[in-house]
């Protein structure tokens, strides 16, 4: 294909960066607003039968319930965002999250219409997964197939500060509903995040139906047809990056959700900080977050994505005992800085740098399945049970929380040993096709450097 035909304009650049960005941030709000308010109030809402740790506990195994849907959604939207495009999957992903999360804000509650409740919003929770479990993936694909040559890393950083945005965005409007009163927040407050996400909806497919196609997967296309289960031929292909990624995915995705989902609850509930402290650190955090996801996700396009990665996935193992130590210190100041270290250097630098690193593992005709299946694979495994088995060792231990600081260590250490059994390939070239054209377009980039 022409180089030409190739070029994007800066304009038309910075309107991909920001589908991509926006676009996240909207659908992931959706998201992680489930989260919050499993930590906040869904135990008193839908599962009172129970005391309050075990209600918690209910609402943190439906938060891990949506988990399991994400790998389906990683199949299906792959499948045919390899086949057809990327552009109608970011689409339809973010019609289905919004969507389920709006109907959640309209959700009767168990004391209106009992077992019903929690069934229903299991469903929703399944609804929301199963359109989460490609979003991410499809918008990460989008910057970086749209990138200029030595800063996929960069561009690809927009998805992933989508997503540290809705969640910041999430805590927030949290913030603002738990300034009422206890009464007011558990008879209607509490629907005002999920209502407002159908603004919200609106405004990321308005922005996401602007995007073109990627000029990559137009080349692909051109120049050999689609292949008939590219989900099937990218575990054959590319097996060892395949498992490299539902590796990598242990302490980021575990941790991305341990922290600011079960670490609200530890402080509130364990702990018996006010919810103010509490969401004001987690905000922080993801503040933080956003500026560390840039820098790190800059600094892998000059040394490379594994050593960022690996010293992300250190730090957060050497930082677990420190995070719950600073916590027990009942400082708000400290709680606050505890939650800016681990996600600000932690979590930001593994999320960074893993847009780019997991897109060029893959080719491009399957690179949309391979990216979203192996990915949501290491989902079911760490991000969804993370928060409930984080809260059960807490309850086992009589609220001692050293039995999370092993747990965080150990996802931790998995995932340096992943990343560093992985190839290098922020050189690699983004438009190869098979593991041979991958390897030979990562050694003749290092000889040209």
């Amino acid at each position: 294909m022409p180089q030409a035909a190739r070029a994007v304009s800066p304009t038309n650049l910075r309107h991909v960066m920001l589908a991509a960005a926006i676009g996240s941030a909207l659908e992931w709000y959706d998201f992680f607003i489930y989260g919050t308010a499993s930590a906040l109030v869904f135990g008193e809402l839908f599962f009172p039968k129970y005391d309050a740790t075990v209600g918690t506990l209910a609402a943190f195994a439906t938060f891990a319930v949506g988990f399991l849907a994400r790998p389906f959604g990683g199949l299906f939207f792959g499948h045919f965002g390899d086949r057809m495009g990327r552009k109608p999957m970011l689409v339809a992903t973010l019609l289905l999250v919004g969507g389920g999360t709006f109907l959640i804000g309209l959700l009767p509650t168990y004391a209106t219409i009992g077992l019903w409740a929690p069934v229903l919003l299991l469903l929703l929770r399944l609804l929301q997964g199963f359109g989460a479990g490609a979003e991410y993936g499809g918008a990460v694909i989008m910057a970086v197939e749209f990138a200029p040559k030595g800063q996929r890393g960069l561009y690809g950083s927009f998805a992933p500060l989508g997503v540290t945005a809705g969640n910041l965005l999430a805590a927030g409007v949290f913030y603002l509903v738990t300034m009422m009163s206890k009464q007011d927040l558990l008879t209607w407050g509490w629907r005002i995040p999920f209502l407002v996400s159908l603004l919200l909806l609106g405004l990321g497919v308005y922005v996401r139906s602007r995007v073109a196609e990627t000029p990559v997967f137009a080349e692909a296309s051109a120049r050999r047809p689609p292949l008939r289960a590219p989900a099937i031929e990218a575990l054959r292909r590319h097996p060892r990056n395949f498992f490299v990624v539902v590796g990598a995915r242990l302490a980021e995705n575990g941790l991305g959700y341990l922290f600011p989902v079960f670490g609200l609850s530890y402080v509130i509930n364990t702990l018996h900080m006010s919810r103010e402290v509490a969401i004001t650190g987690v905000m922080l955090g993801n503040v933080a977050e956003i500026f560390g996801i840039v820098l790190f996700s800059w600094l892998s396009d000059k040394v490379g994505r594994r050593p960022v990665y690996i010293g992300g996935a250190l730090f957060s193992a050497a930082f677990a005992f420190p995070f719950f130590v600073m916590t027990q210190t009942l400082n708000p100041t400290l709680i606050c800085l505890a939650f800016i270290l681990v996600m600000g250097i932690g979590s930001a630098a593994m999320f960074g740098p893993q847009a780019a690193y997991f897109a060029e593992l893959f080719g491009p005709r399957l690179r949309y399945s391979g990216f979203a299946f192996a990915r949501e694979l290491g989902s079911i495994i760490a991000g969804g049970p993370s928060p409930f088995i984080a809260a059960l060792l807490v309850s086992w231990m009589a609220g001692a929380p050293w039995g999370v600081a092993l747990y965080v260590i150990l996802l931790s250490l998995i995932t340096a040993f992943a990343v560093w059994c992985g190839p290098e390939t922020h050189l690699s070239d983004i438009r190869a096709d098979t593991p041979q054209d991958l390897a030979d377009g990562a050694l003749a980039a290092t000889n040209r450097a």
